[in-house]
C-alpha cells in the first residue's frame, strides 16, 4: 500500500515501516508517553510477530516521518443491549438492501487503526485526518478482506477523543467513558466497487 497526499505544505507518502527505519523511528516523538514507548520498545516486535502491520507516512521532500500508525484485524461484537443503539447509528451509512442482512449480524468485520501518532511538531495540520482517509479509502476500493467498519481504541482524552469524533467516529459504547482508552467505530460507506 502506497499513497501521496497533500497536507498543508507537507507532502507525504504512506508506505510499510521497514526494518531501515528504525533510526528514524527511535528519534520519532508524538509527544504522548504511551504511544512514543510502544514505538521505540514494542513496534517493530509487535510488527514481526503480525500482531500489527506498521506504516508511517513520510515527507517526500525530506524523507523524515512525521507520522507512525498501525493496522490489524478486528471485529465490532455488538450485545443484545448496545445493538439496537448500533443498528440506528449505523444504518445512516447502511445501504436500505442490506439492512435486514446487517440486523441478524452480532460480529462484524473490521479494520483497526492503532497506535496512530503524528510527530509533535507537525500535529493540528491535517497528516491524521489523511492518514484515515488513506485506510478508508483501501480499505473501502480493494478487495483486501471484508470490512465494513474501522475501528480505534482511542485514548481517553479531549483532544484524540475530538479527532475521531470530528472525523465520524462513534463511541461503541459509553461503558468506557472512565477508562483509559474509548473504543470507537467508523462505518465504511458503501461504494460501487464489487467486482461482477
Amino acid at each position: 500500500m502506497e499513497a501521496k497526499t497533500q497536507s498543508s505544505d507537507i507532502n507525504i507518502s504512506i508506505n510499510k515501516l521497514l526494518r531501515e527505519n528504525l533510526k528514524q523511528v527511535l528519534s520519532f516523538s508524538c509527544g504522548c508517553e504511551e504511544l512514543d514507548h510502544f514505538f521505540h520498545e514494542e513496534l517493530l516486535l509487535c510488527a514481526k510477530h503480525h500482531y500489527v502491520s506498521a506504516y508511517c507516512a513520510k515527507n517526500v521532500k525530506n524523507d523524515d516521518i512525521v507520522a507512525i500508525f498501525t493496522l490489524s484485524n478486528d471485529s465490532v461484537v455488538i450485545d443484545n443491549v448496545d445493538k439496537d443503539d448500533f443498528i440506528q447509528e449505523s444504518k445512516l451509512k447502511i445501504s436500505d438492501e442490506y439492512t435486514s442482512t446487517f440486523e441478524k449480524q452480532s460480529s462484524f468485520p473490521a479494520i483497526n487503526i492503532g497506535h496512530l501518532g503524528v510527530r509533535s511538531d507537525l500535529q493540528s495540520q491535517g497528516i491524521g485526518e489523511q492518514i484515515l482517509d488513506f485506510v478508508l479509502y483501501t480499505f473501502s476500493y480493494f478487495s483486501i478482506s471484508g470490512c465494513q467498519f474501522i475501528t480505534v481504541d482511542s485514548l481517553n482524552n479531549n483532544r484524540t477523543n475530538k479527532f475521531y469524533a470530528r472525523n465520524g467516529f462513534l463511541n461503541q459504547t459509553n461503558n468506557d467513558s472512565k477508562n483509559s482508552t474509548r473504543r470507537m467505530y467508523l462505518p465504511i460507506k458503501l461504494f460501487d466497487c464489487v467486482e461482477d
